[in-house]
């Protein structure tokens, strides 16, 4: 066995090995949970346990609410998730190409991005209405703002000596963006998609909180108001596992550009 043979097994046992250890962490918290339960250790009707969350989400599909709330959130969170990296994208664009517009937006950059975005709610509700269309508002100004940051953050630390170079042949500004400033700037953007990915989430989830009457966010509110607090950890639990479906979709995506570029 060749040396590289020897250190790509050693790579995948190690990887394996990881991937053991976060199942079983996983599988041992969910038994002490439902043990602590069972025992009295901690009151099921606050803390719910898994046993009844899984007759929750039984409940929910037999009464076909499951897939409808948990698709009205997903299509807002991903129409969000990607109108603002999109949007952001082509923002930071612009201030790459204009320094004036860069120079001029920048403090008001840095005041949207420090302002909590939820105290936009009632002024939303006002001006779009009370529908998805608020909701998903929400989630892009959450994540527009920090996505310009990132990405204009990632074009402007370009090496410079590389630009010279394709300067010195003649390039124009549009040939520079698309031979040395977007390729080298792709795990910058890759990292924006990652943050993104949470920040919209808790964007169409604030929104559901304040306007819906459907989602994810609809039934944790819901839940709390009638206290069926096992209806707030289901959608809890259902947030978790769909956040974490959407994230390996973008490190998917990540490794297919990284392999195209």
């Amino acid at each position: 066995m060749s040396e590289h043979e020897a250190y790509l097994r050693q790579r995948k046992l190690y990887k394996l090995k990881v991937n053991a250890t976060q199942i079983l962490l996983l599988v041992f918290v969910i038994a002490i949970w439902e043990i602590a339960g069972r025992l009295g250790w901690i009151d099921p009707f606050i803390m719910s346990q898994p046993s009844r969350i899984i007759e929750t989400l039984k409940n929910l599909h037999n009464e076909g609410t499951l897939y409808y709330h948990t698709g009205i959130t997903v299509l807002e969170t991903v129409i969000g998730f990607i109108s603002g990296t999109i949007l952001g994208t082509f923002i930071a664009f612009i201030l790459w190409w204009s320094d004036f517009l860069s120079k001029v937006f920048d403090p008001y950059l840095v005041v949207l991005n420090s302002l909590p975005k939820p105290a936009l709610g009632p002024i939303l509700i006002v001006w779009i209405g009370s529908g998805p269309s608020a909701i998903i508002t929400m989630a892009l100004l959450i994540s527009l703002i920090v996505t310009i940051l990132n990405v204009y953050s990632g074009f402007s630390q370009v090496e410079s000596d590389k630009i010279k170079l394709l300067k010195t042949f003649g390039a124009t500004k549009l040939q520079v963006f698309q031979k040395v400033i977007f390729p080298a700037s792709v795990p910058t953007i890759i990292s924006a998609l990652k943050v993104n990915v949470g920040l919209s989430w808790v964007g169409v989830i604030v929104g559901e909180f304040l306007v819906s009457k459907a989602g994810l966010g609809y039934l944790i509110v819901y839940g709390g108001q009638v206290f069926r607090l096992d209806l707030v950890m289901t959608s809890v639990i259902i947030l978790a596992v769909a956040s974490a479906i959407m994230y390996r979709i973008v490190l998917w995506f990540e490794k297919m550009l990284l392999k195209w570029r």
